[in-house]
């Protein structure tokens, strides 16, 4: 079970890399809000990987076994635009709210970190209600799929979300002081299946090759890896 800020580091090197005829990897892949939803209501898997506070609040409950928490990635907010659109400037915080209320459209996802974060953003800038009456809101999956699909100018979501779609330009990251940097680690179940596979796995997620991976991502890595 996945967030999505980690799918194309995963689905472009990480997995092709593991995976062997005798050794697969199902992914199951949603926002973190979903996956803890899910998993709170029974779900089950072998590995998590999700934003830090709620695998440790997952490991107090012990649905995830204590000592198998690997700190992997940092992403930070931006926004993306069709490639070949015009792209506004949004580094300072007056462009970047210029350019919010200039789109015809912005998606942004309802449930994911992202989108939880963009609102109260549009509370600070004062924008509430200007955005959300011409908002595309999804529950779920890529934003900037919206931007394709020609529904909305812009895609809010994390960068390494942004990059994971074909035909999409990063317009930038979100100024300061309106970023925010958000954790993700990788743990194991302690009810896990396949506790030596899930073992082996994150130990391949965390790993000093896999870090130029989640730099190319559009992530920070933020990998322990030992010496």
């Amino acid at each position: 079970m996945s967030t999505l800020a980690v799918e194309l580091a995963l689905k472009s090197v990480l997995l092709p890399s593991w995976q062997t005829e005798s050794r697969r990897v199902a992914v199951d892949w949603n926002p973190t809000g979903v996956l803890i939803d899910r998993v709170r209501n029974g779900e089950r898997g072998d590995v998590l990987i999700a934003i830090d506070e709620p695998i440790s609040n997952l490991v107090e409950a012990g649905i995830l076994r204590a000592g198998s928490v690997r700190p992997i990635a940092r992403a930070s907010f931006g926004l993306g635009a069709r490639s070949g659109a015009a792209v506004p400037d949004i580094s300072t915080p007056e462009r970047f709210r210029q350019a919010l209320l200039s789109a015809r459209s912005v998606a942004y996802s309802q449930t994911g970190a992202s989108g939880i974060h963009f609102r109260h953003v549009l509370e600070r800038l004062g924008i509430t209600d200007a955005i959300n009456a011409k908002a595309t809101i999804i529950h779920a999956g890529f934003t900037a799929d919206k931007v394709i699909s020609g529904e909305a100018d812009l895609a809010v979501q994390q960068i390494s979300e942004l990059m994971s779609i074909v035909g999409i330009h990063l317009v930038g990251p979100f100024p300061d002081p309106y970023q925010k940097h958000t954790d993700f680690s990788a743990a194991i179940f302690a009810e896990a299946r396949n506790p030596e596979a899930a073992e082996a796995f994150v130990d391949h997620l965390s790993n000093s090759k896999a870090a130029a991976i989640y730099a190319r991502s559009g992530l920070l890595p933020r990998l322990q890896v030992a010496s």
